[in-house]
């Protein structure tokens, strides 16, 4: 069983910069690819970026490809979504999510566990 929990979003002006984390608990940390997605009022819960089990392979919606960037650090049990020049349309609660198959996937229905999300607001 994993348990994770985002932390990092908060309010920024357009064009500024934040972290997101993304803690766990498990001794399989390691072997689950990881994924953010993010869900704006009234709208469905897309896709943001993955990265594989070990870090090797990424991937990333157009919308945020040469903005975001995820990493892990499997030694700590942590991931990460580096966010540059954001956009108010960025604005979303980023949810954390983990799928056991090590692979990674676009679909929200392959992850197996998910944080409760952090919201992330940038005004214009």
């Amino acid at each position: 069983q994993v348990q994770l929990v985002e932390s990092g979003g908060g309010l920024v002006q357009a064009g500024e910069s934040l972290r997101l984390s993304c803690a766990a608990s498990g001794r399989t940390f390691g072997t689950y690819a990881m994924a953010w997605f993010r869900q704006a009022p009234g709208k469905e819960r897309e896709f943001v970026a993955a990265i594989n089990w070990s870090g090797g392979s990424t991937s990333y919606a157009d919308s945020v490809k040469g903005r975001f960037s995820i990493s892990r650090v499997n030694a700590n049990n942590t991931v990460y979504l580096q966010m540059n020049s954001l956009k108010p349309e960025d604005t979303a609660v980023y949810f954390c999510a983990a799928d056991s198959t090590r692979w990674i996937s676009w679909d929200a229905y392959e992850y197996d566990y998910w944080g409760q999300g952090t919201q992330v607001t940038v005004s214009s």
